[in-house]
C-alpha cells in the first residue's frame, strides 16, 4: 500500500473520529441547554441594549434601561442553574481540548480544561454584572454583560468543536476577536477564566 492511500485512509479514520466525537459533545451540552432559554434571552437583551445605546432621548433611553432588568434578571438565574446542573453530571466527559485533535482529552488530559469549571467561572461573571457591584454606568455594565455572555458561547463552541471554530463563530456573529472579548469582561472572569484556559493574552 503506497504513502498516498495510507495517507488518504488516516484522513478518513481522523474525520470519521472527529465528527463522532463533534457530535456527542453536542448532544450532550444541548440535553443540558434544552432545559432552558438562554439563547432567546441573549438575544432579547442584545437588541434592547442596541435600542437603548441608539437612543437619543435621555428620558426615554434610561426606560429603555429598566426594562431590560426583568431579562438580565432572568439569564442569570438560569444561567445559574445551568452551571449548577452541569456540574452535578459528574459522569459525562465535559474535558475541552486545547488542541484540535478528537479524543485528546483522553489520551494527554493536561491539554484539556473541565467545562464545567468554565461555566461556573461564566456564571459567577454573568451574575456579578448583573448585580452591578462594580458600579458601572449602564453602558459599559451592558458592554461587560454581553462580553460575559459572548465568552460564554465561545467556550461553549469550543467545547463542540475546536477553538479556532469557536473563535471564527464570535467574530463573524458579533463583530468580535476572542482577545477583545476576554479583555472585556469583568476582572474576576477574566482572571479565573485565563488561568482555567491557559489564555496568555
Amino acid at each position: 500500500m503506497d504513502i498516498f492511500t495510507l495517507s488518504l485512509l488516516a484522513f478518513a479514520g481522523a474525520f470519521i473520529l472527529k465528527t463522532t466525537d463533534q457530535r456527542q459533545r453536542i448532544l450532550l451540552l444541548g440535553r443540558h441547554l434544552g432545559q432552558f432559554q438562554i439563547e432567546k434571552l441573549m438575544e432579547r437583551l442584545s437588541e434592547g441594549y442596541m435600542r437603548a445605546l441608539s437612543e437619543k432621548d435621555p428620558e426615554r433611553r434610561q426606560q429603555i434601561w429598566q426594562l431590560q432588568a426583568s431579562t438580565e434578571a432572568s439569564i442569570a438565574s438560569q444561567f445559574q442553574r445551568f452551571a449548577a446542573g452541569l456540574a452535578k453530571d459528574t459522569a459525562a466527559p465535559f474535558r475541552v481540548n486545547r488542541i484540535a485533535l478528537p479524543y485528546a482529552d483522553r489520551w494527554l488530559p493536561g491539554a484539556s480544561f473541565d467545562l464545567r469549571e468554565a461555566m461556573r467561572i461564566h456564571a459567577r461573571g454573568i451574575q456579578l454584572t448583573v448585580d452591578n457591584t462594580a458600579q458601572r454606568s449602564e453602558r459599559d455594565r451592558a458592554y461587560t454583560l454581553l462580553a460575559e455572555l459572548y465568552l460564554m458561547q465561545h467556550t461553549c463552541h469550543w467545547y463542540c468543536r475546536t477553538r479556532a471554530t469557536a473563535s471564527a463563530r464570535v467574530l463573524a456573529r458579533h463583530q468580535t476577536p476572542y482577545a477583545q472579548l476576554v479583555a472585556s469582561v469583568s476582572p474576576e472572569t477574566r482572571q479565573a477564566y485565563s488561568e482555567l484556559v491557559g489564555f496568555k493574552g
